[in-house]
Parts: C-alpha cells; sequence; structure tokens
C-alpha cells in the first residue's frame, strides 16, 4: 500500500494535521512512538477554551479518537529510517516498511529533565518547563528553578516578571558567566551552587528540594531549565532536509514544506515558539497544503 501521507509522530502537530488529512479522506499513517513530551504535560494552561487548563494526555486520546473515526491509521512503532525513492518516500520502522507519497515530521523535543521520579507526577501541576505558557501560574509566588547554568538563569531572570521571591539552584552545575550573576544579583534572585538530592513533592503537589548539605528549601511551584533538550530532527537530517542552527527544521511559513520536495514539518521541531496552539496551526497549515501537493500530482 503507498499511503498519501505518513505522518512521524502522534503528538499535538501530528495529531491535528491526521485530522485533517482524514476530514479530505487522504489515505493516511500516524506512526507515533508515544514517548513525546505531551505525554507529560498534566496541564496546559494558556490553551482557548480550557481556561481550568487540560492535559497533553486528554489531548492526545481525544485527538486520536477523532483521527481513527476519519479513518486515519495509527501503529505504536518508532521510525528507524526515511528514504527517498524515485517519487516515494520510504519510511522503515523496527518491524515493517511503509510507503508514501509525502511525509510529515512531527517528531518534537525530548525535554532534559533531571532524574527525580517525583518530578514527573507534578509536570504542569505545579512544577513546570515553559515560562511562557505556565509562569502566570507562579504570579507573587515562591519558586525554585532547578536548573543548570545559562539555562537557569535564564529562567529564573524570565520569571522575575511574575514571581515574587525566586530560588536558583544551579544543579547541573554549569557555570554562569559573570554579566548573568549581576542580573541575577540586581533582581535579588538567591542562587546556590549545589545539587539537589531529592525532590520533596506530595503526589503532584511539589514542597521543595533537599539539597546536598542537608538542607531543606520549599516551595509550592518550581520552574526546570537544565538546557541540553534533544531536537528530535534526526530522520529529518536523512532526507537531506535543512535545519537550522540549533537543528530545528526550517520550513516554508507558508506551506510547512522543507527544501525537500513533500517533506514537511510541523509543531515544536520547527524553528519557533514551543506551543501547543501553535503545534495545532502548524498541523492543519501542513494538512491543507499536503493535501493541495498530492492533488497536484494525481
Amino acid at each position: 500500500m503507498v499511503y498519501d501521507c505518513i505522518i512521524i509522530g502522534g503528538g499535538i502537530a501530528g495529531l491535528q494535521a491526521a485530522i485533517q488529512l482524514g476530514r479530505y479522506c487522504d489515505n493516511v499513517l500516524v506512526i507515533d512512538a508515544a514517548d513525546g513530551r505531551s505525554n507529560l504535560c498534566r496541564c496546559y494552561h494558556n490553551i482557548l477554551g480550557w481556561p481550568e487548563g487540560i492535559s497533553g494526555a486528554t489531548l492526545r486520546r481525544t485527538g486520536r479518537r477523532q483521527a481513527e473515526e476519519l479513518g486515519v491509521n495509527f501503529i505504536e512503532e518508532t521510525v528507524e529510517q526515511v528514504a527517498k525513492q524515485e517519487q516515494l518516500f520510504s519510511v522503515s520502522t523496527t518491524n515493517r516498511n511503509h510507503e508514501t507519497r509525502a511525509i510529515l515530521i512531527a517528531t518534537g523535543i525530548k525535554d532534559h529533565l533531571p532524574a527525580f521520579d517525583k518530578l514527573l507526577p507534578c509536570l504542569g501541576i505545579s512544577v513546570y518547563i515553559c515560562p511562557d505558557c505556565d509562569g502566570y501560574e507562579v504570579l507573587d509566588k515562591k519558586v525554585i528553578v532547578i536548573g543548570s547554568g545559562r539555562a537557569g538563569a535564564g529562567m529564573a531572570l524570565a520569571l522575575t516578571n511574575w514571581a515574587s521571591q525566586i530560588h536558583l539552584v544551579n544543579h547541573g552545575r554549569e557555570p554562569i558567566e559573570e554579566e548573568l550573576h549581576q542580573k541575577l544579583k540586581f533582581h535579588e534572585i538567591n542562587t546556590i551552587a549545589g545539587e539537589i538530592d531529592e525532590v520533596l513533592a506530595e503526589g503532584d503537589q511539589f514542597r521543595g528540594v533537599k539539597l546536598e548539605d542537608g538542607s531543606n528549601l520549599e516551595a509550592d511551584h518550581a520552574f526546570v531549565a537544565m538546557g541540553g533538550n534533544e531536537v528530535r530532527s534526526q530522520l529529518a537530517e536523512q532526507l537531506g532536509v535543512e535545519l537550522y542552527k540549533n537543528k530545528h527544521i526550517l520550513v516554508d511559513p507558508r506551506t510547512k514544506m522543507t527544501n525537500v520536495e513533500n517533506v514537511f514539518a510541523a509543531g515544536d521541531i520547527v524553528a519557533h515558539s514551543e506551543q501547543v496552539t501553535i503545534a495545532m496551526g502548524d498541523g492543519m497549515q501542513a494538512a491543507i497544503w499536503i493535501h493541495k501537493k498530492i492533488k497536484q500530482q494525481q
């Protein structure tokens, strides 16, 4: 079978594209490894229509059901290789090979999170990774930044827009340059050089951290900024897709097509703000142009 489009990644962008392509009655396959960042977020707070927030798991579950009702196919596997073969593309997983006329890469980003099991239930509820999404959640509150070097310092400074008291724990021990140190000092941000031994939490409610010197630092909210997030553009590189300097994929802003004909990209993998609402828009826009390209070539 030759698919009209294979979507690699079943997160927010991939699902929105799948829904629209399903409504075009195109033959679509979504291949998803089920390890995207939207699986982890317990609550997105800045989405139109969801003032109380909505979880990534709910969006994914309802989105997949909606797409399946439109005839979109799903498999939970990891894509290992993609290649151009004359007018088609070959997409290979561990177990099988698929052919398609177009590819949408929606593989996203994997966040670099410190290895504390108690953090995961708190993500999106009382622990956050994006100040644009969730800075408002710490308005006039005390917050701990679990960070490393420049990334941690940058997060702490960004949160001065909302938080009343900020403590930066340089858990990753990356150096913080003097200019940033001066800015942190100016904003009265308490910077702690030591590592964290334990995250303190009660279910999904963050309570603070235990430092390596045995002392506890208490707060009901935290942001994580370790730096070094994995940009999952390796498959794009296999196809010769042009990447931005930070490994994000460059696309035409109108069509979401890359420099490689019939290869599109959407969501956090693209070079722009990493937001759920942008991912939705990306997926929709890409789907419109994927359908146009398919019909032009038939």
